[in-house]
C-alpha cells in the first residue's frame, strides 16, 4: 500500500547542474522539460575514446563551475575565474560517446576541451546533448517507453528531503561515538547533487512515493536511487572520506546497494511552460 504524504511538504532547494559533474546553481524556479530541468545535464565530460568522465574518477570536476546563459550556452569557470562561454554546439557533426542508451553527442569544440584538460591534467572534451536525442530511460531503473532522460544516470530528476537529511546526520553521530571518533563534517544535500529539496514529510517517506506533484507539474517516481563513492567527496578539498557511506551502509542498505533519496521523470505530455518553483507544495502517493 502507497504511504499518503499526512503533512505539507513544500520544495526548499531547487538545483540544476548544467555539466554533468560539475558544480551546481541554485535557482528559484526552473522550467520542466521532457527530459528534466530545463539546462540541467545537457552537457557532460568524455575521455579522446568517448567515454564518460565523472567526479567519481576526476574529483577536480565538482571544482569547476558552469552556469547557464541564453539558448542553451554555459560559463565554465573555476573559483570564479578563468572564465570561458560555451555555445551549444548545434551544427557540429556528432562524436561516437558511451553512454547508456545514447552512442552519439555533439562536441563543444577545442576551447572547451582545452579548459577542461588544463583543470584537470587529463585530456578531456565536452559534449552536448541535442534536443533531437531521445535518451530512454532503462526499463530496469523504472522506465517507460515514452520516457527521457537527459545525461543524468537513470531518470531527469532527484529529489531528496530535509527529514531524511536530518536523520542521516543523527545516524552518522552516533557512528562516531560508539567508534569513538570525533564527529565528522556535517554532510549536506550538496553531497547527493538533488535537482529539488523538500521538506514537510517524515524521514524517508519519499521512499513509497509512486506519483509526486510538484505545484501544477506532475512526476512519477522511477527508483529509490542507490548512492556512490560521489557522495564520499568532501568539496572543501576534494579529498574522499568515509561518510555518508558508511553509516548508510548500516541502516539503508539492500540488494547490494546503499539508498539514499529517490528519482523522478515527467508525467507526459507537459503543460506549456511547466515550471516548478521553491515553496511549491509537493503532493505524493
Amino acid at each position: 500500500m502507497s504511504a499518503q504524504v499526512s503533512t505539507r511538504v513544500v520544495v526548499t532547494g531547487l538545483t540544476t547542474y548544467p555539466v554533468k559533474s560539475l558544480a551546481g546553481v541554485a535557482v528559484q524556479e526552473a522550467v520542466v522539460e521532457e527530459c528534466g530541468l530545463r539546462g540541467d545535464r545537457r552537457w557532460a565530460v568524455v575521455d579522446g575514446s568517448g567515454v564518460k568522465v565523472t567526479a567519481r574518477e576526476e574529483h577536480a570536476l565538482l571544482g569547476l563551475r558552469a552556469e547557464p546563459l541564453a539558448d542553451g550556452a554555459i560559463r565554465l569557470s573555476a573559483d570564479g575565474a578563468d572564465a570561458l562561454e560555451v555555445a551549444a554546439p548545434t551544427d557540429a557533426e556528432p562524436v561516437p560517446v558511451e553512454f547508456s542508451g545514447q552512442a552519439s553527442a555533439r562536441p563543444a569544440g577545442p576551447a572547451a576541451d582545452a579548459w577542461l584538460t588544463a583543470r584537470t591534467g587529463r585530456p578531456l572534451r565536452l559534449v552536448w546533448q541535442d534536443d533531437a536525442t531521445h535518451r530512454p530511460i532503462r526499463p530496469e531503473l523504472g522506465g517507460r517507453p515514452e520516457d527521457r532522460n537527459s545525461l543524468s544516470d537513470a531518470a531527469p530528476l532527484h529529489v531528496t528531503s530535509e527529514s531524511s537529511l536530518r536523520r542521516l546526520g543523527d545516524w552518522m553521530l552516533e557512528t562516531a561515538l560508539e567508534r569513538l571518533e570525533q564527529p565528522g563534517v556535517e554532510v549536506d544535500h550538496e553531497r547527493f547533487r538533488p535537482n529539488v529539496v523538500v521538506d514537510g514529510s517524515e524521514p524517508f517517506a519519499e521512499d513509497s512515493w509512486s506519483s509526486v506533484r510538484i505545484g501544477d507539474v506532475p512526476f512519477r517516481a522511477t527508483m529509490v536511487c542507490d548512492r556512490c563513492v560521489m557522495t564520499t567527496i568532501d568539496r572543501s578539498d576534494l579529498r574522499t572520506r568515509k561518510e555518508p557511506i558508511r553509516t548508510l551502509a548500516r541502516h539503508r542498505k539492500w540488494d547490494g546497494a546503499t539508498w539514499f533519496g529517490i528519482r523522478l521523470t515527467p508525467v507526459l505530455p507537459l503543460a506549456p511552460g511547466a515550471t516548478i518553483r521553491v515553496g511549491d507544495e509537493v503532493v505524493a502517493d
